[in-house]
């Protein structure tokens, strides 16, 4: 088991790979450095083993693959995980790896969002997609990320190890923010200096068909992890759509005894049944969610379990 790991998912970036790997080294000596090459047709791999790193390779495209394999593959008392592309500066490293191992946090959050990230990048959309997703996590879930789509992330052995990766791509980090808030984990935010990609650089990173996946990872995962909340509301817009149509034909019925619309009758009745619907499927849906999150704290004492013996035959 490794003390920490540095874990750099990679694709195209043999102009920045080499300064990484030497910057992360000169400020966490005692870490191993973890390279996934993901399919990239330059020279990163090759750069990456001479600057001494370890490089693995993993074949299926997206991060959230590569994150996974990685997730599988290591065993670590801390993991740090960072893009290859020199945007998040090593100094920071210390302080969010100290935060896991004597704070216990479970995720630590490079927050670029409080501090350079709008000075520094130069894509106005995604400025406003991730102000947009950060607003819209943190009222939906009830939690005080500060930036959710940072690529710069602290983690615990237990986090890594009862996190169930189901994003392919760039989602993967909405992903891990709405697990840690959806279980209750400890989360803490590092604001760090962020720059922008340095010339002959460039972001694998669409504004518009990610930006869009990232939107439905979040409606997915709400309906998810709070279906009570998203079908009451399902069922509420239907109740209000039925009352709208069903009030002038209840007016008409009262003034003269007659119901003229009755196809528009029908309609609203069964719209009110659908809202009826909804609200008890949120009822039940909410019942397994909750014994999901019981399962899965068995699971998390399982880990602490296995978290231990590792460090006992470590130790021995």
């Amino acid at each position: 088991m490794d003390q920490i790991a540095i874990l750099i998912p990679c694709y195209n970036e043999e102009s920045t790979i080499g300064k990484v790997i030497t910057d992360y080294r000169r400020c966490l000596p005692d870490s191993r450095i973890y390279v996934y090459d993901n399919n990239s047709t330059d020279r990163t791999a090759a750069i990456a083993e001479e600057a001494g790193a370890v490089v693995c390779r993993e074949r299926q495209q997206g991060k959230g693959n590569v994150i996974r394999r990685m997730f599988r593959e290591i065993d670590a008392r801390v993991y740090l995980m960072v893009d290859g592309d020199d945007t998040y500066p090593a100094e920071y490293g210390p302080e969010m790896v100290r935060l896991v191992l004597e704070e216990q946090a479970d995720m630590v959050v490079g927050d670029r969002l409080s501090s350079t990230y709008f000075a520094e990048n130069k894509r106005p959309f995604h400025n406003f997609g991730n102000l947009l997703v950060r607003k819209s996590i943190n009222a939906l879930f009830g939690c005080q990320i500060k930036d959710i789509m940072t690529g710069y992330r602290a983690f615990s052995y237990q986090f890594v190890k009862t996190f169930p990766v189901l994003s392919q791509g760039f989602e993967i980090e909405t992903e891990m923010s709405i697990h840690a808030a959806q279980h209750h984990m400890q989360v803490e935010n590092v604001i760090i200096d962020y720059r922008d990609r340095p010339a002959g650089s460039i972001s694998k990173l669409n504004t518009y068909n990610d930006g869009f996946r990232v939107l439905l990872t979040i409606f997915n995962l709400f309906r998810s992890y709070r279906p009570l909340s998203f079908f009451s509301a399902l069922g509420c817009l239907l109740a209000v759509i039925a009352a709208a149509f069903f009030l002038p034909v209840l007016i008409t019925y009262v003034q003269t005894g007659l119901v003229p619309r009755f196809p528009t009758l029908i309609v609203c009745a069964f719209m009110t049944l659908a809202a009826v619907q909804c609200f008890f499927t949120g009822l039940l849906l909410d019942t397994i969610v909750k014994k999901n999150r019981q399962d899965f704290e068995m699971r998390l004492l399982d880990t602490d379990r296995q978290y231990k013996t590792l460090l006992k035959i470590e130790k021995s």
